[in-house]
Parts: structure tokens; C-alpha cells; sequence
């Protein structure tokens, strides 16, 4: 190829950086290398105004012609043997992983703190019956002294891991209350009118405890599981009746006399027995209101449908005269019995005649 002259139009190819004159009409492909061609262009343009860049290299190294076959156009729509691959990607955003809070994580295991709540209740009150016991026998003999330190000493454990249980117990209580309620309300498409802040104070308060609770339990039976409500009736006759035992027991303690004392220990036996029943139907109540057993299993509901009793034939079907019945066989000649039994026995049917017209 022959250089061009000055301000002749050239076209480079885009590939292998060959500059071919325009010689009529514009050409697309480099016969070079089969590399698209740039649009004409003078050849002493200067840099600005060309569509082109030139990119310097080594001399003697010229890009070899591409070896891979040119593949003809393909005529109408393509097809795929199998479903293609490529494409874009539609990637999900995933939301980030909330991580609970410690009270979170303590609402969620409310089952298990009820269960030892009451266990140590229990382990409580048998220790005030223990102490109790000691005292009467106390009254007639001496009590060794390793037995009465055993007795403190069991009494004051247990009493102070039982209130330390039933505070730690409340705490996860309010907090599964409040999850619960939030979640009820949301079901319904609304939104829990009580605020957390008042939901604890209501449930924690000393004395502003008995009242409110009940009523927080009662407005999640309604909005979530009506059939709890019997369940948290129970519970708030029993959370009263527990409130007044402690005051009495509180009161009894200030007493100075021995018999009084003596009573003290009995009613804190009773104090206790009351607290771990109320542990029990606490969790009675959570599981309900969850739609649990006191297991914690899924709970089955019953259907009562009405049973219908066998068919009873009211009015027998009418048949007709001597299609059912079977013709008497006749006597034969000597047989007495088959006569004594013919002449005794009336005739099927005048039986069945007799049946009809009755009918």
C-alpha cells in the first residue's frame, strides 16, 4: 500500500493500526486483519479533531492478525441448547443480623426460670417445716448444735436463692409481656397502647404490682388467645392471695413472743408453698397464652360435632303376600310330627296378611 498524500482522507483500523486511503466509498473492514475501521479522516489532522488515538510501539512489533475464524451473521433469533448461564444477577440484600439484647435472651428462657422459681420455693418451704419441726422438738430435749447450723444455714440459702430466682424470674416475665403484647397487637394490625415503660414500672412497683399485671395478661388474652382468659384468672386470685400471705408473714415476724415465732415459721412454710404454686400457674399462663400445654406442645384443638345414633327403622317396608315367604311343605303320608307341627303353626301367609292389615 502506497502512503497517502498530504490532506488525503485515510481510514485506520481500530486493530491492527493500518491506514487505508478512501478511494470512493468508506470502508468497515480492515482486508488486513478484519478489524473495524474508523470513519475517514485527513491524515494531517490535528489532534483534536480526530476520532482516532495512535498508541506508539516497539518497532518491528505489529499486532498479528487475529487466527479466530470469522463466524457468519446468523440468521433470525438465537437459539441455546441449553438455558444460558450469563445474565444479571439479582442479589438480595440481606438485612443484618440483629443480635439480642441480654434481656431479650432472658425473656426467652422465662420456662426455665419458672421451673426453678418454684423448685426452690418448694426447697424453702421444706426447710420451714424443718425448722419447725426442730422447734417442737426443741420444747422437750436439746438440739444438737452441727443440726441447728445445718438448719440456718439450708434456711438461709435456700430462702435467698429462691427471692434472688423470683426476682430474676419477674424481670424475664415483663420482658416476654411486653414482646407478647407487641406481637398480639401486630397480629390485628395494630399497636400496643401501653408503653414499656409503664408495663415495667406496673409489673415491678411493690403493692401497684398486684392490680396491674392482671390487667396487662387480660388485654393480651383478648387480643391474642381468648381461651386464656380463665387461665390468667386464676393466676391473678392466686398473685393476690400470694401478696397477702407475704404481708402477713412480714407481720407475724415482728412478734415477740415464742408461740408467735414458732407460728412465723409455719406461715413462711405456707408463704413459700403459695409462691411456688404461683410459679406454676405462671408458666401455665405464658404457655397458654402462646397456645401451649403446660408441657410447652402444640395444643389440640377439639371439635365437638353432634353424633347421630344408628338408623333405626321406624315403619317396617310393606311386602306383599307370598313373595318372601316360602310355600309350607306338604305332609307326607305317616309323618305326624310334620302334621302336629302344620296343624300347630299358622299358615306364612296369613301371618304376613295379618301383619299388613295390622300395619
Amino acid at each position: 500500500m502506497s502512503a497517502p498524500r498530504g490532506g488525503a482522507m485515510v481510514q485506520p483500523c481500530a486493530r491492527c493500526g493500518s491506514r487505508w486511503a478512501v478511494q470512493g466509498a468508506p470502508m468497515h473492514w480492515c482486508p488486513r486483519c478484519r478489524g473495524v475501521l474508523l470513519s475517514p479522516g485527513p491524515v494531517d489532522a490535528p489532534p483534536e479533531r480526530r476520532n482516532y488515538r495512535w498508541v506508539a510501539r516497539p518497532p518491528g512489533r505489529r499486532p498479528r492478525p487475529s487466527a479466530r475464524p470469522v463466524s457468519p451473521p446468523v440468521a433470525g433469533p438465537p437459539r441455546y441448547q441449553e438455558i444460558p448461564r450469563w445474565g444479571l444477577h439479582d442479589s438480595r440484600s440481606e438485612p443484618a443480623p440483629v443480635v439480642p439484647g441480654r434481656l431479650a435472651r432472658l425473656s426467652t428462657r422465662v420456662a426455665g426460670l419458672l421451673v426453678l422459681t418454684a423448685v426452690l420455693f418448694v426447697l424453702a418451704a421444706v426447710a420451714e417445716i424443718g425448722r419447725y419441726l426442730i422447734l417442737l422438738r426443741n420444747r422437750t430435749r436439746l438440739i444438737p448444735q452441727p443440726l441447728l447450723l445445718a438448719s440456718d444455714l439450708s434456711l438461709y440459702v435456700l430462702a435467698g436463692c429462691a427471692l434472688l430466682a423470683a426476682l430474676l424470674t419477674a424481670v424475664a416475665l415483663t420482658g416476654w409481656l411486653i414482646r407478647a403484647r407487641r406481637n398480639a397487637y401486630a397480629a390485628v394490625g395494630e399497636q400496643d397502647p401501653r408503653p414499656g415503660p409503664m408495663v415495667w414500672c406496673g409489673c415491678l412497683i411493690p403493692v401497684v404490682n398486684l392490680l396491674w399485671p392482671g390487667v396487662f395478661l387480660t388485654e393480651l388474652a383478648r387480643r391474642g388467645e381468648p381461651r386464656a382468659l380463665r387461665a390468667v384468672r386464676i393466676w391473678w386470685c392466686a398473685w393476690v392471695l400470694d401478696g397477702v400471705l407475704v404481708v402477713v408473714a412480714l407481720c407475724w415476724h415482728t412478734a415477740d413472743s415464742l408461740q408467735a415465732r414458732a407460728d412465723g415459721v409455719m406461715i413462711s412454710a405456707y408463704t413459700d408453698l403459695a409462691a411456688a404454686a404461683v410459679a406454676v400457674l405462671s408458666l401455665w399462663v405464658v404457655r397458654r397464652c402462646e397456645g401451649r400445654d403446660l408441657r410447652g406442645r402444640e395444643r389440640q384443638l377439639r371439635r365437638w360435632v353432634p353424633a347421630s345414633g344408628p338408623a333405626a327403622v321406624v315403619i317396617e317396608p310393606v311386602h306383599r303376600v307370598g313373595e318372601s315367604a316360602d310355600r309350607a311343605p306338604e305332609p307326607g303320608v305317616g309323618d305326624d310330627s310334620d302334621a302336629d307341627r302344620a296343624a300347630s303353626d299358622p299358615a306364612p301367609g296369613a301371618a304376613e296378611q295379618e301383619e299388613v292389615m295390622a300395619k
